[in-house]
């Protein structure tokens, strides 16, 4: 079929999502992917013959409480009770290490408060201050009302979103300098920012208040199955609706007429047309290799160069002969070298790896140990990030993974961040079966995202709310979806970006409809689950799994 209702370009939970609401309402709908699995930055992969299975980019996620973000859109598709989520420790679903203090976030702002008091007693006023502005913040954002550029529309902001209104743009340094915190409490405090990707200097009070909220009010999640569940499942509403999902199709060109999207392009000339054309792919390839400069005006060309990347991550994956639940609390681990966090984004954006890198630590086994498909009995998987400079530090270019200089800098990075995880798990080489890395150029082979960015254009005060880009474009029929859109980075702010693009498309408000209980999916529709259902198969339409799957 060369003609569609609607063309998804990208198969990230934004464009997954967005196409499964566009079929569940009647349009079909046909998602592009150019990787062999769908999911984008929500995909894992297997090793050593199917015997370890990583996450790329699903490690914890909030708001999968009732009535949060995350089940409330999944609802809306009839996967209520088919996607489940595992709660991590309420009592710390982050574990913060630095020298002299260990602190453990717990899933609840009064929890948080006195905790924190507990650990700088001397700094209760402005703790109770700091707080308190976060918290308001994080509710006043919970209620969901955005502001508009109209004056009626900033009015209605301002009375219902006070504090965001006031104080929302300053950056958090200026909070923490205002209640006069200790370089250590203001580490604390920040000390998940890896989440978004952003240093307190460039991080608004607002993005840090919502932040926090989203984790504090309702806790911390990973899907029981591990993360290819949720693409999983969505393509199911999508093929079992009159849509299609297809991997290995690279899209090359959007194609436009007289001002408007009138399909796409793919890797070796053949065109598939539809009037909506929705990308979900990265935005400054979108703008300026999809669509071309010649169809865009020099405005929105200049706007496109000036938006920043966020920095990307380096990631090492660990396959061990050892079940890790004696050894580490169902936690994620930030591990910090000293309290400047400000120097080790400064280090990343200046092309420097520091001696002593950061880490952010996680076991998929720890958090769902009922999965079969992460590791054999008695063994458990370990994946350890941290911060990295942009795509350009690292050399190669199209030859990277054979550049003997690559090589050699991605092997210090794996073995420094292996030696920093021995300090939460003693006697971890030992037991290594299987490592793996990837590098930013990594991630830009595999999602085609500029720089190798995982979270898109950055999370900063000046690129964060009104000042990213929404969901419609200058081009009639081409509509936005992803990381890099209002709805902003991460796994709820994929999924929820993908429902309000679907809603801009369909001109109606889905997102209220979706909250106050409606389903435009039909249950009864979607595959029945069995014991031997894969959620990695059911993600790779285009291509089959090749070897047997290890029960």
């Amino acid at each position: 079929m060369n003609d569609w209702d609607a063309i998804v370009i990208g198969s990230g939970l934004g464009g997954l999502t967005c196409a499964a609401y566009l079929t569940a309402a009647g349009k079909r709908t046909l998602v592009l992917e150019q990787n062999q699995v769908a999911g984008g930055c929500s995909q894992v992969f297997r090793r050593k013959g199917n015997r370890y299975e990583f996450d790329v980019g699903m490690h914890y996620i909030g708001e999968c409480h009732p009535g949060g973000r995350m089940t409330t859109a999944l609802r809306g598709l009839g996967l209520d009770g088919r996607i489940e989520f595992r709660r991590l420790d309420p009592d710390g679903h982050s574990t913060l290490v630095f020298p002299g203090l260990t602190f453990r976030v717990p899933s609840d702002w009064d929890t948080y408060l006195a905790r924190l008091i507990e650990a700088f007693p001397d700094q209760r006023r402005g703790l109770r201050r700091c707080v308190g502005i976060l918290r308001r913040i994080g509710a006043e954002l919970r209620a969901g009302v955005m502001p508009r550029p109209t004056v009626r529309g900033m009015l209605r902001f301002v009375r219902a979103a006070p504090t965001v209104a006031a104080l929302g743009q300053l950056p958090l340094t200026w909070l923490f300098a205002a209640c006069r915190l200790s370089p250590l409490a203001r580490a604390v405090i920040v000390g998940e920012s890896g989440d978004y990707g952003a240093p307190p200097s460039r991080t608004s009070i607002a993005l840090h208040g919502g932040f926090l909220d989203h984790y504090l009010t309702g806790g911390a999640w990973y899907p029981r199955g591990g993360g290819q569940v949720v693409p999983a499942h969505l393509i199911d509403v999508i093929q079992t609706h009159g849509g299609q999902v297809r991997t290995k199709a690279r899209v090359t060109r959007i194609l436009v007429a007289d001002g408007a999207a009138t399909g796409v392009q793919l890797d070796g000339g053949d065109t598939i047309h539809a009037p909506i054309v929705v990308s979900g792919a990265d935005l400054k390839r979108t703008y300026l290799d999809l669509v071309g400069r010649e169809h865009l005006t020099p405005a929105t060309i200049a706007r496109v160069r000036r938006y920043r990347m966020a920095l990307p991550l380096f990631s090492v994956y660990l396959g061990l002969d050892i079940d890790l639940a004696g050894r580490l609390p169902n936690s994620t681990y930030w591990c910090y070298p000293h309290t400047d966090v400000e120097a080790l984004y400064r280090d990343a954006y200046e092309g420097r790896i520091p001696a002593e890198v950061p880490i952010f630590l996680t076991s998929a086994t720890t958090k769902d140990p009922g999965n079969t498909h992460a590791a054999p009995p008695g063994h458990s998987t370990l994946e350890v990030m941290c911060l990295a400079p942009h795509g350009t530090f690292w050399p190669g270019g199209d030859g990277y993974s054979r550049d003997a200089e690559y090589l050699a800098r991605k092997e210090r990075l794996t073995e420094h961040l292996i030696d920093r995880a021995t300090t939460v798990i003693p006697g971890l080489r030992e037991h290594i079966v299987w490592r793996e890395a990837s590098s930013p150029v990594t991630q830009e082979r595999f999602t085609l995202s500029s720089l190798g960015s995982c979270y898109g254009i950055e999370m900063a005060a000046d690129q964060i709310g009104p000042r990213r880009p929404g969901p419609r474009t200058e081009i009639r029929g081409l509509w936005l979806t992803g990381a890099s859109t209002i709805w902003g980075s991460g796994i709820v702010g994929a999924v929820s970006g993908g429902l309000g693009t679907a809603g801009a498309i369909l001109r109606r408000p889905l997102s209220a409809e979706v909250k106050a209980g409606a389903v435009l999916a039909d249950p009864a529709k979607l595959t029945p689950i069995g014991p031997d259902w894969d959620p990695l198969a059911a993600s790779k339409p285009s291509s089959p799994l090749r070897r047997p799957l290890r029960r």
